[in-house]
């Protein structure tokens, strides 16, 4: 279930985040992402706590991506990590470019 959960919102030309509503770091990175000229549709925050297992699908987002943390940044199917990896990839201008390389900006 925690498989088919994640895997059905990974895409490409899309940046998918799996959040916590409770979290900081997820609230940090939603205001960096939202602040961005993103193209509509091309941006989804995923709640894992709206699922009913957070725990299982922490874990598989573990075994994915090699850390349970949220938030779990995507752009296409490819995760970047976290807040601060976010924070670093947009401070150094990556960012910007892997969301032009997928389609995702404006």
């Amino acid at each position: 279930m925690a498989q088919a959960f994640v895997s059905s919102r990974l895409q490409p030309g899309k940046v998918v985040v799996f959040v916590k509503p409770t979290c900081p770091y997820c609230r940090r990175a939603q205001e960096l992402l939202g602040a961005l000229p993103l193209r509509p549709g091309a941006l989804e925050f995923v709640d894992i706590t709206a699922a009913g297992d957070t725990s299982s699908i922490q874990d598989y987002l573990e075994k994915l991506t090699g850390a349970r943390t949220v938030p779990r940044v995507f752009i296409g199917r490819d995760c970047i990590g976290g807040c601060s990896d976010l924070i670093e990839m947009n401070q150094s201008g990556e960012l910007c470019k892997r969301l032009q390389q997928i389609g995702a900006l404006q």
